[in-house]
C-alpha cells in the first residue's frame, strides 16, 4: 500500500492518493510532495484508513511530530487526511 501526500507534510482536509488499496493492511509507504518517503502504517476501519505516520524531517529540515491520520473519502471520491486520536 502506498499513501501519497501532494505537500511536504499532511494536514487536516488534506488531499491524499492511495494506491494498492486491495493491500493487506499493516506496512505501508507513506511519501510527501517534496520527495521524502517512509514506511508507516496502515489499519482499514469500515470505509475509512488509519495511517500512522512516523516523525520525519522533511526535505527543507523541517521536524515533524509522528502523527496518526484517519483517511475518509469526500463527495467526489477523493481521499481526505483527519487528524486521529
Amino acid at each position: 500500500m502506498r499513501f501519497s501526500f501532494p505537500h511536504s507534510h499532511a494536514f487536516p482536509g488534506g488531499e491524499v492518493r492511495v494506491e494498492d488499496a486491495e493491500a493487506a493492511e499493516g506496512m505501508c509507504v507513506v511519501e510527501f510532495g517534496d520527495g521524502i518517503a517512509m514506511i508507516g502504517e496502515w489499519h482499514p476501519d469500515g470505509d475509512d484508513i488509519h495511517l500512522s505516520v512516523p516523525a520525519y524531517r522533511t526535505a527543507r529540515g523541517t521536524d515533524v511530530e509522528a502523527r496518526r491520520w484517519r483517511l475518509v473519502k469526500d463527495k467526489v471520491g477523493s481521499w481526505r487526511s483527519r487528524r486521529s486520536a
